[in-house]
């Protein structure tokens, strides 16, 4: 049990905030060192032309009553304070191909989720209720994603649970077309084909068929909620003081040093950064070089070229629904291979929560980019990157809204400011290897050499965040119960989670 401890977690992004507000609940005190002057890693919104942009949390899911984020959050007391819309019912996503201009709109929940495509494919309905059906049954095998506690018994997953994706998807569905539609969410969990395993695949998909909504305001709301959590018990967050040495004797760590010129002590350590930037901080001697070599080779999956607009007030309307845009069917499974004269093969655009709820005040659109796209300027400082960058991150800003224009004939003169993001900027304020937003990539080729361990092999210090398990706002939460209760006790967080809920009734 906790008994007091005093938690030292390194990160203050939404792996670190969620593991340290469920262990101040435990009685820890717990304190928080954040590299960036504002916490919440991709929860980080900022502030451009009078308006609030989100970094990373664009979808969100799982917060309406009953969903697992409604409950966490509830548990903790911050469900009250966040405001939150929920996206149209009748089509929480839409999406386009410029192949042959056809839109199809994609409606909430199991059974709409079903008709949105059997309506298009009728010869296919039959298939797709299977397909749905299966993939409901894989997160069955997966307890914590329902927020059950941990079994005694050992369990044996299902033979499809590890196929790949794209394989799982063809079992069922006989359409080429079809096939390459059902996998539009890829954007979100950085799918690759032969590879992202289907428990991923079903995990994300079933996670937002239940519900997807977005935060009126921005998610910032959410981290500051979470550091009020651990400073009401006692902690602290240090927002723009990041570790900069882990101190380790023998085979534990001694002490954590940080930029303000102080050495943190603690009974349990937590690292909530990317593990590579983890090593770049620890003794070398901490872990063997096969587990350091094994950390830098893990595929990371895919960066991001965001573009982020302003528009003339009253000039393009507000879409409550996320909207994909792809070139070809064929590209579900290939937005990160491009060339100069085909990117962007496809990407996501959403307009957040208006004044009005009228007319877009912004928008976010978010494209799959390479660091090799970026990798010359890797050395390079955010807004000393020199002209040739700047030429470069205008030229890519042009290509979106020229597809824009496509799509929304008339776009351009809607846009009163546009400025744009590219994967340098998540390497700067994400600290993650090759600026990767989703982290570590799943391989069902290899699942025990791209899964790590909430463990290490020093006895005091645990892993936390989107490398772990799953990634984004759904699977790092879950990952931090993990991470709590490997310190607290198993089974205690769930417990008191689902006796929470109960007594809301």
């Amino acid at each position: 049990m906790c008994d007091k401890k005093n938690v030292l977690i390194i990160g203050g992004g939404l792996g670190g905030l969620f593991t340290g507000a469920f262990l101040s609940k435990e009685n820890c005190k717990v304190t928080v060192l954040e590299k960036n002057t504002i916490i919440g890693g991709g929860l980080q919104t900022f502030s451009r032309f009078g308006h609030r942009f989100e970094t990373g949390m664009h979808i969100l899911g799982g917060f309406k009553k009953g969903g697992v984020l409604n409950k966490m959050c509830s548990y903790l007391g911050v469900m009250d304070s966040l405001k939150i819309v929920e996206l149209d019912k009748d089509c929480m996503d839409s999406l386009t191909y410029m192949e042959d201009g056809k839109t199809y709109k994609i409606a909430m929940g199991r059974e709409n989720f079903i008709e949105s495509f059997a309506s298009e494919f009728p010869a296919e309905r039959e298939n797709l209720k299977r397909y749905v059906d299966k993939m409901y049954e894989l997160t069955e095998e997966v307890d914590l994603f329902y927020l059950r506690p941990e079994k005694d018994n050992f369990f044996l997953h299902s033979e499809m649970f590890l196929w790949p994706a794209d394989k799982f998807i063809s079992h069922f569905i006989k359409d080429e077309k079809l096939c390459s539609i059902l996998s539009y969410m890829n954007p979100l969990y950085g799918g690759v084909k032969g590879h992202t395993p289907a428990y991923v695949h079903a995990l994300i998909n079933v996670f937002y068929i239940e519900e997807e909504s977005r935060f009126v305001g921005g998610s910032q709301q959410l981290a500051d909620a979470l550091a009020d959590v651990i400073r009401k018990n006692g902690g602290e967050v240090l927002a723009g003081n990041p570790a900069t040495h882990i101190n380790v004797e023998g085979q534990q760590i001694a002490n954590v040093e940080a930029a303000d010129g102080k050495r943190y002590e603690a009974d349990v350590y937590i690292s909530a950064i990317h593990p590579c930037s983890m090593l770049d901080i620890i003794d070398e001697h901490a872990f063997n070089k096969a587990y350091r070599s094994r950390l830098r080779e893990i595929p990371n999956s895919n960066s991001a070229f965001l573009t982020f607009i302003v528009f003339n007030e009253k000039t393009f309307r507000y879409i409550n629904h996320n909207c994909y845009y792809q070139q070809d069917y064929d590209m579900s499974w290939t937005h990160g291979e491009y060339n100069d004269d085909t990117w962007p093969t496809g990407f996501l655009y959403i307009t957040p929560p208006s004044k009005d709820g009228i007319y877009a005040d912004t928008m976010i659109i978010n494209g799959v980019m390479n660091f090799d796209d970026v990798e010359k300027w890797r050395d390079t400082k955010h807004g000393a990157r020199g002209a040739d960058y700047d030429e470069w991150k205008l030229k890519h800003q042009e290509k979106i809204l020229d597809k824009m224009e496509q799509l929304h004939p008339g776009f351009r003169k809607c846009i009163k400011h546009v400025f744009s993001a590219s994967p340098l900027t998540f390497l700067d304020y994400y600290n993650t290897k090759d600026g990767s937003i989703y982290g570590y990539g799943k391989d069902s080729e290899n699942i025990t050499y791209s899964q790590i361990s909430i463990f290490t092999k020093l006895k005091n210090l645990y892993l936390t965040g989107q490398n772990v398990n799953l990634h984004g706002i759904c699977g790092v939460p879950l990952t931090a119960i993990n991470t709590a209760e490997a310190i607290v006790g198993r089974n205690v967080v769930l417990n008191k989670i689902n006796e929470c809920e109960a007594n809301r009734g």
